[in-house]
């Protein structure tokens, strides 16, 4: 079905593994084409309830951008990409309803970082490396960089990784509150199935407002205001009703997703 990707489903997960080893899964015109589509299916799919994004081999997550197709860009066609980017997958993936995991399993560099950021949370393997080194080339992030990792680490760090280029450790990108947990290589993918496992079990529709309302952060009024909306927004629902009487029934409860 794709070229650069590889794809499964188990329990309810879809795995979705960039598999260019050779190229340590940089992105191209086609990887991006293809993400969009497979996160497309996670959105309409029913079968599918949550998704894990990973790469190929032991070496790299997504080690950045083809390099290649930046040669012949000029300042129009450059945003175009990033602009495109942005909206068919990094947006695609950050507001998806249901919950996409990084699992980081060697060099997210670049626009690799960036996809990682993207992602509802991160889990690395020890061997994990985090950067954005687009200064090096005398560029800056173009698929969302400079926004999630300010909001996730804040201005003065994110500053110095931006402007430095400098790699960090997955430790330190724990430390700093880019990854949620760091684990064994060998043990990413089942560590990143048992929570999403965890998370199938509970309310779909509270779940993605959840997404939805983090995504609408704000300090402002108008940040609680949507909380508001969907918190009542909820109590529609037939999981809501059923959450309740569980609660009160003492049984665990049989969610629909309605």
């Amino acid at each position: 079905m794709y070229n650069t990707l590889l794809t499964s489903l188990e329990n309810g997960i879809f795995i979705i593994t960039i598999n260019r080893p050779d190229k340590l899964n940089a992105l191209n015109k086609e990887v991006i084409g293809e993400l969009s589509s497979a996160v497309e299916a996670a959105y309409k799919e029913p079968e599918i309830k949550s998704a894990i994004l990973t790469g190929a081999g032991n070496k790299a997550f997504v080690a950045g951008a083809d390099i290649n197709e930046f040669l012949q860009l000029n300042a129009t066609r450059g945003e175009e990409l990033a602009r495109r980017g942005q909206q068919i997958v990094f947006d695609k993936i950050e507001n998806c309803p249901k919950p996409i995991v990084a699992a980081v399993n060697g060099f997210a560099l670049g626009g690799g970082c960036e996809l990682a950021l993207a992602c509802h949370f991160i889990y690395a393997s020890e061997n994990a490396k985090f950067g954005q080194p687009e200064v090096n080339l005398g560029l800056i992030p173009g698929y969302g960089g400079t926004q999630r990792l300010t909001q996730l680490v804040g201005r003065n760090i994110a500053m110095e990784l931006l402007m430095s280029g400098n790699m960090i450790s997955a430790k330190e990108a724990m430390d700093y509150g880019i990854v949620n947990k760091v684990v064994q290589q060998d043990e990413l993918l089942t560590t990143a199935k048992a929570i999403l496992g965890i998370i199938q079990t509970k309310a779909p529709i509270a779940v993605s407002n959840v997404i939805e309302c983090v995504n609408h952060f704000d300090h402002t009024q108008q940040g609680y205001d949507f909380e508001i909306k969907k918190f009542g927004e909820c109590f529609a629902t037939e999981d809501m009703k059923e959450g309740t009487s569980a609660f009160l029934e003492k049984r665990k409860p049989n969610f629909s997703g309605k």
